[in-house]
């Protein structure tokens, strides 16, 4: 004890540098919104190549179970081919090149990118998952990110050049517009923080009849492109207090090994935010509506 005590004496002025000068970066970054950008994309860039040095080593253990599930994914995606029916499906046609349109006229809206996850959580209560891909790729803000079996995952809420990080579904701020496959009335998803196993389903009407076992797909009021797997009703509560159901999912991601992904982006998500502002502005000002 003796020796700490004079190692504190001996170094004070140096101690106390340091408590200063952690005392200001924190203030720097925290009330100064060009400094919290960069300082957290310094860190994102970091993190992300520590990350992606222990997920090489991480990979190689867990390469049997996700051959499996892109062998899977893979199956889907051959009973999708035109051949396999006599009539050409025009109106899904998801294909991972660059062209803008088919030899048919029909122009692409989403396009697709494959990542790596280098860093997960699930035990926290707001979990984020880390990728390879960045703003260099081509990645930005909103979007959507698919599983390697097609289960939906996140949503993109930050880039740095060469890393992304995605809000995962298991995170208490994120809620995400959904639809009952069966009867296609919509709700929203949401996690509760407690059991990464499970997601909350809310504001489907007790007259519908929905039965456990009953498939959640992701919806068009989502950022996610439609139709993807988000999970399975496990249990069917009755809120006594509305006229609604409180579902809960058994989420189709399997969060405890994701590996490989895929971010999805909509080529026309600037034209309809801009539409959606521009329809707001009209209609809020008086000046601007005749009505």
């Amino acid at each position: 004890m003796r020796n700490v005590f004079l190692f504190i004496r001996r170094y004070f002025t140096f101690i106390c540098f340091l408590a200063l000068q952690v005392a200001a970066l924190y203030l720097l970054f925290t009330y100064n919104r060009f400094h919290r950008a960069k300082g957290l994309g310094f860190a994102n860039e970091l993190t992300g190549r520590i990350n992606s040095r222990y997920k090489t080593v991480d990979d190689f253990f867990h390469l049997k179970a996700e051959n499996q599930r892109l062998h899977q994914l893979n199956d889907s995606l051959l009973n999708l081919l035109p051949s396999n029916f006599e009539k050409i499906d025009t109106v899904t046609r998801f294909v991972r090149d660059s062209i803008p349109c088919d030899t048919l006229g029909h122009y692409r809206q989403y396009l697709w990118r494959d990542a790596r996850v280098l860093y997960n959580t699930v035990t926290a209560e707001k979990n984020y998952i880390q990728l390879n891909k960045g703003s260099n790729h081509g990645i930005r803000d909103n979007m959507s990110v698919i599983n390697s079996d097609g289960s939906a995952v996140g949503v993109v809420v930050n880039v740095s050049p060469n890393f992304s990080q995605v809000m995962s579904l298991l995170h208490v701020q994120s809620k995400r517009s959904v639809v009952l496959k069966k009867s296609g009335n919509m709700g929203t998803i949401e996690w509760d923080g407690k059991d990464p196993l499970f997601l909350t389903m809310r504001n489907i009407p007790k007259s519908d009849s929905v039965l456990k076992g009953d498939t959640v797909l992701t919806s068009v009021n989502s950022n996610f492109p439609p139709g993807f797997m988000v999970g399975t009703v496990a249990e069917v509560l009755a809120d006594k207090s509305t006229n609604f159901y409180v579902l809960k999912l058994k989420t189709a991601a399997n969060f405890f090994n994701l590996q490989q992904v895929h971010i999805i982006e909509n080529l026309y998500d600037d034209e309809q935010a801009r539409l959606k502002d521009d329809t707001k502005k009209k209609i809020d000002d008086p000046k601007n509506y005749n009505r």
